[in-house]
C-alpha cells in the first residue's frame, strides 16, 4: 500500500500536465485540420509565412493562392494559418 500511495503524486502530476497541455493541444489542431480541410475557391487566407491571399484552386494535399496580380503560389493546406474571410457562396 505504501508503494502505491508514492505514486498518488506522479498520477496527479500527469492529470494536470494532461488538462493543461493536450488536451488544449489536441483540440487546437483538430479546429485547424477543420479549417484546411473545409478550404474553398474564393476563401482569403492569412499563410504561416504572413502572405495574405485569395484560394484559386483546391487538391486534395495543395492549395493555389493569389498573391499578386501575376503571381500565384503552391502551397501545403497545412500551411494555411487562417481564413480571413470566407468566400460569398452563390445560392444554387
Amino acid at each position: 500500500m505504501e508503494g502505491f500511495s508514492a505514486l498518488i503524486p506522479l498520477i496527479l502530476m500527469f492529470a494536470i500536465f494532461w488538462f493543461l497541455i493536450i488536451a488544449p493541444q489536441r483540440k487546437q489542431r483538430k479546429k485547424h485540420q477543420d479549417m484546411v480541410n473545409n478550404l474553398q475557391v474564393g476563401d482569403e487566407i492569412v499563410t504561416l509565412g504572413g502572405f495574405y491571399g485569395h484560394v484559386t484552386r483546391v487538391e486534395p494535399e495543395v492549395i493555389f493562392v493569389k498573391l499578386g496580380q501575376n503571381m500565384e503560389a503552391k502551397l501545403r493546406r497545412m500551411n494555411v494559418a487562417e481564413v480571413v474571410r470566407k468566400a460569398q457562396r452563390t445560392a444554387e
